[in-house]
C-alpha cells in the first residue's frame, strides 16, 4: 500500500511540474498576444506553438508512462466544506479559489460534462449516426480538397512573398540622365551657346548670363567655390 502511494505520489508530482511549465508558457503567449501585439512576427508565433505542442505531447507521454497510476480510478471527497476565505487554498489555487464551499465544489469536483454539454455531445453522436458512409466519405472528401486548395493557396503567397523580398527594386531613373541633367545646371554642360536676334551682350534678355549660372551654382551645396568661377567663364563664352 505504502508502494503504490508513494507511486501515486511521484507520478502527481510530475504531472504538476508538467502543468506547471505548460501554464507558464501558455501565460507568456498570451501576455504578447495582448501586449506586444505591433511587434509579433509570425515566425515567433510558431515558436510559441510549437513550444506548447511539445509540452502536450510532453505531458500525455506522462500519462500514459506505464508506471503512472490509472488517476480516473483515484477518488477525492471533501472533508471539509466552509465558506470562510481560506488562505492556504488561495495560495496553492493563486488567488482563484478564495473558499472551498458547497458553492464550489461541484463545479471543482466534476467528472463529467454539465448537464448541457452533455446533451449538445449526445445530440451531435445521434445526427452524426444518422449519416450514411457514402454521405459522410463524399464530406470528408469535399473538406479535404478545400484544405489542399487552401494551403497551396497559403503556399504560392509564401513563394512570391519570399521571392519579392529577394528581387532588388525596380529602378525608376536613368542616372546617366540624371548626371547629364545636374552636369548643365551646375557646370553649364551641354549647353548651347546661341544667342537670339537683336541680342547684344550676356545682360540682354533671352541670354542667360554669368550672374544667373553663378546664382544657380552659389544654390548647390556641393558646389566648390573653384567651380562657381569656371561656371561664370562657360557663361561668357
Amino acid at each position: 500500500m505504502q508502494r503504490e502511494e508513494k507511486q501515486l505520489e511521484a507520478s502527481l508530482d510530475a504531472l504538476l511540474s508538467q502543468v506547471a511549465d505548460l501554464k507558464n508558457s501558455l501565460g507568456s503567449f498570451i501576455y504578447k498576444l495582448e501586449n506586444e501585439y505591433d511587434r509579433l512576427t509570425w515566425p515567433s508565433v510558431l515558436d510559441s506553438f510549437a513550444l506548447l505542442s511539445g509540452q502536450l505531447n510532453t505531458l500525455n507521454k506522462v500519462l500514459k508512462h506505464e508506471k503512472t497510476p490509472l488517476f480516473r480510478n483515484q477518488v477525492i471527497i471533501p472533508l471539509v466544506l466552509s465558506p470562510d476565505r481560506d488562505e492556504d487554498l488561495m495560495r496553492q489555487t493563486e488567488g482563484r479559489v478564495p473558499v472551498f464551499s458547497h458553492e464550489v465544489v461541484p463545479d471543482h469536483l466534476r467528472t463529467k460534462p454539465d448537464p448541457e454539454v452533455e446533451e449538445q455531445e449526445k445530440q451531435l453522436t445521434t445526427d452524426a449516426a444518422r449519416i450514411g458512409a457514402d454521405v459522410a466519405q463524399k464530406q470528408i472528401q469535399s473538406l479535404n480538397k478545400m484544405c489542399s486548395n487552401l494551403l497551396e493557396k497559403i503556399s504560392k503567397e509564401e513563394r512570391e512573398s519570399e521571392s519579392g523580398g529577394l528581387r532588388p527594386n525596380k529602378q525608376t531613373f536613368n542616372p546617366a540622365d540624371t548626371n547629364a541633367l545636374v552636369a548643365a545646371v551646375a557646370f553649364g554642360k551641354g549647353l548651347s551657346n546661341w544667342r537670339p536676334s537683336g541680342s547684344s551682350g550676356p545682360g540682354q534678355p533671352g541670354q542667360p548670363g554669368a550672374g544667373t549660372i553663378l546664382a544657380g551654382a552659389s544654390g548647390l551645396q556641393q558646389v566648390q567655390m573653384a567651380q562657381a568661377g569656371q561656371t561664370g567663364k562657360v557663361g561668357r563664352g
